[in-house]
């Protein structure tokens, strides 16, 4: 409750810093590279804790969402030569495709059961990445994938073959490396907020509701007139859909995918950002993924010990906050007394 009144203004400071923090005279490349790297699992977080948080419906095969919106963009891009702006919707629909087939054979399926199933479709698709050589050229991967540019001008030191501009040029700068960082930095930030605004918006409308009235209680949903199969495949799709996002940043960010990148504890490491963050939690989220994510980092010259770093720190989250860091939630809608026309209000009867 603490926290409640000081997210009122912790959330825009938050915007801020993250905003400013690439103009910051202490900001190197590996502190942007580290923030770049949060963000994307926040995004990721955040597209979990739909089907988790509010949904209630646990998966332990997010990875895959993640796998086919990066695969989709890098086919796209190399096969077709399509930009990233049209290749980022195009994997957020594939991937939000790919969690419909998933939502479709566990409808009657329920906590343990549905862990499994969604766990064994995650090893399913990563199974598929390294035998379909010829599309996805197995565990070799895909190299060269295209990086994202500012509205056509390429962030590269010399002017294309074709004899545009680059971003350097066309802004009459010196180039600079860092410059693309900053952008894949901003992009992220953009990508994530959107998720962000996405997902407070749409727990508020009938279908959020709805995803929190199955996580509740399922009969009482079916009682009330709720289809449980559409909430769920809409739950599904959605939050593959961002993941697919996600996994598009990430393919364009590295220029090379291959399969060894969405191993299941890429999977555990984004369900306990939302589980250790707080069950529906958006702040949770931003709050456990920069314990998990960047707390490891800052302790990397550790080498081999950098993963027992990791898991002590999750042990120590869960001794001291069972329930999440961040357990309470505000509630969706507040339902208050409907006072008639003719009772008088308090004040007038105090005064009578």
């Amino acid at each position: 409750r603490a926290f409640r009144d000081l997210a009122r203004w912790l959330g825009p400071v938050a915007i801020i810093v993250a905003l400013t923090l690439p103009l910051m005279p202490f900001t190197d490349r590996y502190i942007l590279d580290v923030s770049i790297l949060v963000l994307t699992y926040i995004m990721l977080g955040w597209g979990l804790n739909i089907v988790v948080g509010l949904a209630g419906l646990l998966d332990l095969g997010y990875v895959a969402f993640y796998a086919v919106g990066a695969y989709s963009y890098a086919l796209l891009s190399l096969n077709f030569d399509w930009s990233f702006w049209v290749c980022l919707p195009l994997a957020g629909l594939f991937a939000a495709s790919f969690g419909i087939l998933l939502g479709f054979p566990v409808l009657r399926l329920r906590g343990d059961y549905l862990a499994i199933v969604t766990l064994g479709f995650g090893e399913m698709i990563r199974v598929i990445l390294i035998n379909w050589y010829k599309l996805t050229n197995g565990p070799n991967g895909l190299s060269g994938v295209p990086r994202p540019s500012f509205f056509g001008l390429p962030f590269s030191a010399s002017a294309p073959a074709d004899g545009g501009a680059t971003f350097s040029s066309f802004f009459n700068i010196a180039y600079s490396s860092s410059h693309r960082v900053i952008f894949l930095y901003y992009l992220i930030l953009i990508l994530a907020l959107l998720t962000n605004l996405f997902t407070l918006r749409i727990r508020r409308l009938p279908i959020g509701r709805a995803w929190e009235g199955l996580r509740e209680d399922e009969i009482a949903c079916r009682s009330l007139g709720i289809n449980p199969t559409n909430t769920k495949l809409t739950a599904f799709a959605i939050g593959a859909m961002f993941g697919g996002f996600a996994g598009s940043f990430f393919a364009t960010r590295q220029g090379f995918v291959s399969p060894e990148s969405f191993t299941f504890i890429e999977s555990a490491i984004i369900l306990a950002i939302v589980v250790l963050g707080g069950l529906g939690s958006q702040m949770g989220v931003v709050i456990a993924a920069i314990v998990l994510i960047g707390g490891p980092e800052l302790v990397r010259q550790l080498e081999d010990f950098r993963m027992l770093a990791f898991g002590g720190l999750m042990v120590l989250i869960m001794i001291w906050r069972p329930r999440g860091l961040l357990a309470f939630r505000e509630p969706t809608i507040r339902l208050r007394p409907r006072r008639s026309a003719g009772a008088p209000s308090a004040e007038s009867a105090q005064g009578g």
